[in-house]
């Protein structure tokens, strides 16, 4: 569905990826995991269109989307919930999802989408004419999801989810994720806490420095002890423990 084949991007004259290729497939969570300044948000940027690759390629449902603006982007059906939430704060929780809306040509569809996302996220009914910035920092991711959907996402980019947010809610995100999948939305998740990240992923990469030097299943990089060590907080195990 998504394929990414050697990628390169630069701010300026800094590489943040050097030759990255990955593949996303329809159906699936897929997770990209790696330290701060990896390059994770940088990926999502360029197949976002919000950073121009220096070269390769970037596919979409079979369509070379490489170069294209982000707004064609989004219309193609593939979206991104940014770091941060970023809703806007001087507008309803309503008028938020409507926002996301803006590319969706038909009025009744756009109603639909909207009563299934107040349906999936009961809160954001309840506080529908509240202002987004006075909801909590849950509230606010939900409404980032809501928002999202309203976009008809067929694959959605999540960048970390989960950040600054209190241990319930991050159950939260993690049960909105796998609705996502559910309601057959394809997800590419970028989230630091790399253990909720790979028990929810069917898939991941790890990336460090602009590049992916690891792939396989979520439960394969769960019991790597390369990744126990440099990504869960692991310590490594006396050969021939089984504790």
């Amino acid at each position: 569905m998504l394929a990414i084949e050697s990628v390169v991007a630069a701010y300026d004259d800094v590489v943040c990826l050097s030759g990255v290729s990955l593949e996303v497939r329809r159906g699936e969570i897929v997770t990209l995991i790696g330290a701060n300044g990896a390059g994770k948000s940088t990926t999502l940027k360029t197949i976002s269109g919000l950073l121009a690759p220096r070269a390769g390629t970037i596919t979409f449902n079979g369509r070379d989307i490489t170069g294209l603006t982000p707004d064609r982007i989004v219309a193609a059906g593939l979206v991104q919930v940014p770091e941060g939430r970023r809703v806007f704060p001087e507008l309803s929780v309503e008028d938020n999802l409507r926002a996301g809306a803006y590319l969706v040509r038909q009025r009744a569809t756009t109603r639909k989408t909207l009563a299934d996302v107040y349906a999936r996220f009961p809160r954001l009914a309840e506080r529908r004419n509240q202002l987004a910035g006075t909801l909590s920092g849950g509230e606010q991711q939900m409404l980032a999801f809501g928002r999202a959907m309203m976009s008809l996402p067929i694959l959605l980019m999540l960048d970390e989810p989960s950040l600054g947010l209190a241990p319930l809610m991050v159950e939260e995100v993690m049960r909105s994720i796998r609705m996502f999948r559910e309601t057959g939305v394809t997800v590419l998740l970028i989230e630091q806490n790399a253990n909720l990240a790979l028990r929810l992923a069917d898939r991941a990469y790890v990336m460090e420095t602009g590049r992916i030097v690891m792939a396989g299943s979520g439960a394969e990089l769960l019991a790597d002890e390369h990744v126990r060590m440099s990504y869960l907080g692991a310590k490594a195990r006396p050969h021939g423990s089984h504790n």
